[in-house]
């Protein structure tokens, strides 16, 4: 048992990061923006079937071809953050952001239906079986390596807004979108590049899960409730949080899993409620994320 609960751990851990890399952007979004993107899952699901496109048409391995996906994605947020979120306005804006996320998100479902159809794909590069021996166990290279990717990527993400002029402004407008007008910040322009960066993560996340689960057009649906869950736990607009609520998560369901799978679910979110009674903020958040 105790070897089965270790193994359990470890795996608990190493797929937490894999759903990390598709948590950090939806929180980065809602930390600088307010707005909660419901098409994060859909958008996590087109990165993954970019990655899927680049190797099984071009031959490109999926973490070479993230020098493709991540930038393409970036420009995908940018232009979905200008064709819609920057033009709405006024008090009822973070509610129709919902509202304007989750029509994003089934255009873009309606497309990959279109170019891929309703069957189930996965990436399967010839190591995607191989794994490592650690301390007697067997873990697959596929969820080290996505550990790896989102650890740097939640780095990446916090040197980006605490030691960047960028990430000064990111922070400026998260305390007060309307002094940081007054001081001669471009909000709209942040907003749009932050918007491309919470979205270009999702080419990594996308690409791990893409190699780790089988995937089709519908099956952002499945992700976006976790997401949430996620980001909720780790504290609305805290990148860190993010990865440190998927991987006590995933780790909880994980060890769950072994004494009763089918209660896995039913506990990793009777969690959730548990810890937002005692910590309403998140594990990880502030009482008030925005200046009033």
């Amino acid at each position: 048992m105790a070897r089965e609960l270790t193994q359990a751990i470890v795996n608990g851990i190493l797929i937490g990061g894999v759903y990390a890399l598709m948590a950090v952007g939806l929180t980065l979004i809602f930390g600088v923006l307010d707005i909660i993107n419901i098409a994060q899952g859909v958008l996590v699901i087109l990165g993954a079937y970019l990655s899927y496109s680049l190797f099984n048409k071009a031959h490109i391995d999926p973490y070479i071809g993230l020098l493709i996906t991540i930038p393409a994605m970036f420009i995908i947020g940018v232009a979905i953050h200008w064709a819609f979120i920057s033009r709405l306005r006024g008090s009822e804006r973070t509610s129709m952001t919902l509202l304007v996320t989750y029509a994003v998100g089934l255009i873009i479902e309606g497309i990959l239906y279109k170019v891929y159809g309703a069957n189930n794909v996965q990436i399967s590069p010839s190591y995607i079986d191989s794994s490592a021996h650690v301390l007697g166990f067997y873990i697959g290279w596929v969820y080290i390596w996505g550990f790896v990717i989102a650890v740097a990527l939640v780095g990446a993400v916090y040197v980006l807004l605490y030691r960047t002029r960028f990430g000064r402004s990111v922070r400026a407008i998260m305390q007060n979108g309307d002094a940081a007008r007054l001081v001669g910040i471009n909000v709209n322009k942040v907003a749009a590049i932050t918007f491309g960066v919470g979205v270009a993560v999702t080419a990594a996340g996308g690409m791990v899960f893409g190699e780790t689960n089988a995937f089709n057009a519908n099956s952002g649906y499945d992700l976006i409730s976790r997401l949430l869950s996620i980001i909720i736990l780790g504290g609305m607009g805290s990148v860190g949080g993010a990865l440190g609520a998927a991987v006590f998560m995933l780790t909880l369901e994980s060890v769950v899993t072994i004494w009763q799978p089918t209660w896995a679910i039913a506990v990793y979110y009777a969690a959730l409620v548990i810890i937002l009674l005692w910590r309403p903020a998140g594990l990880f958040g502030q009482k008030a994320v925005r200046a009033q």
